[in-house]
C-alpha cells in the first residue's frame, strides 16, 4: 500500500528563486510528471556528493518540494544530510550549476558537488 509523498516543510530544504526558475525550465522540456531528484551519495573528493537526476519516479517516502513549476524529490536518507540546506542555481564566470549550501557540511571541495560531515 503506497501513501502519498510528504510535502517538505519550509525549514527542511529551501529552493532559491533562481533554482526554481532553472528547474522549471529544465522540466518544461521533459515528459509530464517529471521532477528533479536530489540525493546524497558516498563518494566525491570530500566523502559525500550530491546527485541530480531527472526522473518520473516518485517514492512513497519522498519529500516533495513543488514551487513555480519546479518539483524536487528528496529521499529520507538524503533529507537527513540535507536538512536546513538551500538549493541554488549559480551562473557566473566559471559556469552555471546547481549549488547546495548545507549547514551540516564541515568541508567541501572546489567543484561544489561534494562535502564532508
Amino acid at each position: 500500500m503506497s501513501s502519498s509523498p510528504s510535502i517538505a516543510p519550509v525549514e527542511s530544504v529551501g529552493v532559491t528563486p533562481s533554482a526554481v526558475r532553472r528547474i522549471a525550465e529544465i522540466l518544461s522540456q521533459e515528459p509530464p510528471e517529471s521532477l528533479l531528484r536530489v540525493s546524497v551519495e558516498g563518494g566525491g573528493c570530500s566523502g559525500f556528493q550530491y546527485r541530480f537526476d531527472i526522473t518520473r519516479q516518485r517514492e512513497a517516502d519522498d519529500t516533495i518540494i513543488a514551487e513555480g513549476g519546479a518539483t524536487v524529490a528528496i529521499d529520507p536518507v538524503s533529507l537527513e544530510y540535507m536538512s536546513g540546506s538551500y538549493i541554488d542555481f549559480v551562473d557566473d564566470l566559471i559556469g552555471a550549476s546547481f549549488k547546495i549550501t548545507n549547514p551540516h557540511a564541515t568541508a567541501s571541495c572546489g567543484c561544489g558537488t561534494s562535502f564532508a560531515l
